[in-house]
C-alpha cells in the first residue's frame, strides 16, 4: 500500500516508522528545510515522563505513554533513562504533596538522597519526589535518528512541499501537520511553549529536573557538555512571535532558584513552539475517506506518537470503517 505523510515532526516521522515496519510504501511530504523544522518538536523537552505528567493529565497519558520509553530506546540508542527528580522549596512543600497526590511510581526523597542524585543540588532542597523509570530524549538528535533509518528503509522525504492533503495522490494519505492542520480540524487550537537554551558548564545535573512553584513550573533537561535546556510555560495562543520579557525572566529566576550558578549562564538559544490541542487535551487519531488525521498531542509530543503511530498505522493499513477515535475511546 502507497502511504503518504504529511509532516516531518515527531508525529509524522514516529507513524512513518511505524508503517514502513509494516510493509507499507512510505513518502514525507514536509513544507520546512528539514525534519521538525517546522514543528513543535524542535523546540520540545523531549521528557518521556508518564508518571509526572498524571499531575496535569488524564490516566490515558500514563497509560499509553509508559510505553513509548522501550519504543524510544530501540529506535534511539540514545535515549536516557535516569528517571525524574521533583523538587521545590520548603516554602512551595504544599506544590509537592500535591504534585505527589496526583502521581504515582515514585519514592519520597529527602535531602540525602537529592544529594546522591544530583550532588549539585545538594543541600539546596529537604523533600522532593523521585521517579525512576521515567527517561528523557534529545529531541533534535531524535529527529535526525529517525530520518535516517527511514532513509535506510527506502522512505523519500521530500521538503519544501506545502502539500494540500485533500490532493495528495496515495493509497492512504496521514496528515501530521500539527497545529497547520487547524484549515482542516475546526476544533483544533494552539498553545504556545518557550524554551531557553543554556551553557552552563559549572552545573552537572544527569537528569531532568522539575522545581515546583505555585504559580509556575519549571523543568530543567540536561542535554550534555554543559548544555540544558529551561522550559514550562503555557499559554493559550498560537502566536510564533519571539519570546517574551516576562516568560524569559520566569525561566531564569526559577532557574536561579534552583542553582544560583545558572545566573553565570550563557544564553544559547531562545525559542517557541505552538503545540496543537484539542478542547480535551488528548489526541485523537480519526479518518475521513482516505484521509487519517494524528493530532492534538498537546504537550506530549514525543511522550505519546508512539501509541498514537501505532493506532494511524493499524488504521492505514486495515480496511476500517470511516471513524474518529480519541485515546481514551
Amino acid at each position: 500500500m502507497r502511504v503518504t505523510v504529511i509532516g516531518a515532526g515527531v508525529a509524522g516521522l514516529v507513524t512513518a516508522v511505524e508503517l514502513a515496519g509494516r510493509g507499507a510504501r512510505v513518502e514525507i511530504m514536509e513544507r520546512g528545510a528539514g525534519p521538525g523544522a517546522q514543528a513543535c518538536a524542535w523546540f520540545a523537552g523531549g521528557m518521556l515522563a508518564p508518571w509526572c505528567e498524571q499531575a496535569t493529565a488524564e490516566p490515558h497519558v500514563a497509560a499509553l505513554g509508559a510505553a513509548s520509553i522501550a519504543w524510544w530506546q530501540r529506535h534511539f540508542a540514545d535515549t536516557v533513562q535516569r528517571g525524574t527528580l521533583v523538587v521545590a522549596a520548603s516554602r512551595d512543600a504544599v506544590e509537592l504533596d500535591l504534585f505527589g497526590h496526583r502521581t504515582e511510581r515514585f519514592e519520597a526523597a529527602d535531602a540525602a538522597l537529592i544529594g546522591a542524585l544530583e550532588p549539585d543540588l545538594a543541600g539546596r532542597f529537604r523533600r522532593g519526589l523521585f521517579f525512576p523509570g521515567e527517561a528523557h530524549l534529545d529531541p533534535r538528535r531524535a529527529l535526525q535518528a529517525l530520518t535516517a533509518q527511514l532513509h535506510a528503509k527506502g522512505v523519500t522525504i521530500r521538503y519544501g512541499v506545502d502539500a494540500d492533503v485533500e490532493r495528495v495522490v496515495a493509497d492512504r494519505v496521514i496528515d501530521c501537520r500539527g497545529i497547520a492542520a487547524c484549515d482542516t480540524l475546526q476544533d483544533l487550537r494552539g498553545v504556545r511553549g518557550e524554551m531557553i537554551m543554556l551553557r552552563a558548564p559549572d552545573i552537572h545535573l544527569t537528569r531532568p529536573v522539575r522545581l515546583l512553584h505555585p504559580r509556575f513550573g519549571l523543568y530543567v533537561i540536561p542535554r550534555g557538555q554543559g548544555i540544558f535546556m529551561l522550559g514550562g510555560t503555557l499559554l493559550e495562543s498560537s502566536s510564533r512571535a519571539p519570546v517574551t520579557v516576562r516568560s524569559a525572566m520566569d525561566l531564569l529566576n526559577a532557574a536561579y532558584a534552583l542553582h544560583p550558578a545558572f545566573a553565570e549562564a550563557q544564553i544559547l538559544e531562545l525559542g517557541v513552539g505552538v503545540r496543537p490541542a484539542f478542547a480535551d487535551n488528548l489526541p485523537r487519531v480519526s479518518r475521513r475517506g482516505h484521509v487519517i488525521h494524528v493530532n492534538g498531542l498537546y504537550r506530549h509530543g514525543f511522550l505519546l506518537s508512539p501509541a498514537m503511530a501505532q493506532q494511524a498505522a493499524h488504521m492505514a493499513l486495515v480496511d476500517i470503517p470511516e471513524t474518529s477515535a480519541c485515546i481514551c475511546s
